[in-house]
């Protein structure tokens, strides 16, 4: 089961890349079942129902979301409507919308889809480790081997914990958040596909997706500026898994840019 993931959609420049690509980068991979984080789809933080639409009819199989999924007015009512989009599983008890997916590739085997989040430098919420053993004890046992993670995370300390702690008892812990592509995709010992950060889909030149000039005037001045969005060099970026079925352990893994020529940034 070859399973594509794409990092962190980024406002308008993010979605129109996705609409543009997604479809030949799942032929090109042969992808059975398509994950994509919309943490900051609207306009850099959150998501609407509208865009998370949108993206779901494009081929998404599932979004994943993070410490930003409340950013956008009402957006709880569509999480308790729509499965296929996640909020964090560690979330207080009575959070609105779900952390968990159950489902099936498009050759039928069945994926369950599992959302986390990071606490060192975010919010104080409940802890992803304890969240991932209880979701794993109450799972159907047996059933349903290829158990996927988005890990939402600030840290990459914590980020590579939760790695090491899931590894060979699920398929994959793929790090989201950042935005910043990380170069240790790898297979862990006990059969674990893992990276830390798998990078952002929307403008490469940018800081971590915003206007460089105003992240710089916040640097510089200490002062609050508002976010925008940049607007070049956009890319999507990615990963692939493959997965085998019967046993829920990752054979490989592959991260990428598209499109693939070099980074440049055009000054003007």
């Amino acid at each position: 089961m070859k399973i594509l993931f794409l990092g962190d959609v980024v406002g308008k420049p993010g979605r129109q890349i996705l609409k543009e690509r997604l479809a030949s980068l799942q032929s090109h991979y042969s992808a059975d079942f398509t994950i994509v984080n919309v943490e900051n789809a609207a306009a850099g933080k959150g998501v609407t129902a509208t865009i998370a639409d949108e993206i779901l009819s494009l081929g998404a199989d599932v979004l994943t979301t993070g410490n930003h999924v409340w950013a956008q007015r009402g957006f709880e009512e569509y999480l308790e409507s729509e499965p296929r989009i996640l909020r964090p599983l560690n979330f207080p008890m009575d959070t609105p919308g779900n952390g968990i997916f159950r489902g099936r590739s498009r050759q039928g085997d069945p994926i369950i889809v599992m959302n986390l989040q990071g606490r060192v430098f975010m919010q104080p919420i409940d802890c992803p480790f304890r969240a991932l053993d209880d979701a794993l004890e109450t799972l159907p046992g047996g059933d349903c081997p290829t158990i996927f993670i988005d890990m939402h995370a600030e840290a990459t300390s914590e980020k590579l914990a939760m790695g090491w702690y899931a590894d060979g008892r699920v398929s994959a812990v793929l790090g989201t958040h950042t935005h910043v592509p990380t170069a240790d995709a790898r297979i862990l010992p006990g059969g674990t596909a893992y990276c830390t950060d798998i990078g952002m889909t929307g403008p490469y030149d940018s800081v971590i997706g915003t206007r460089p000039d105003l992240a710089l005037y916040r640097f510089l001045t200490a002062r609050p500026a508002r976010f925008q969005v940049a607007s070049s060099n956009t890319r999507i970026a990615g990963t692939v898994v493959d997965i085998d079925p019967e046993s829920g352990k990752a054979s490989s893994i592959e991260t990428f840019f598209d499109p693939p020529d070099d980074l440049s940034i055009t000054v003007t």
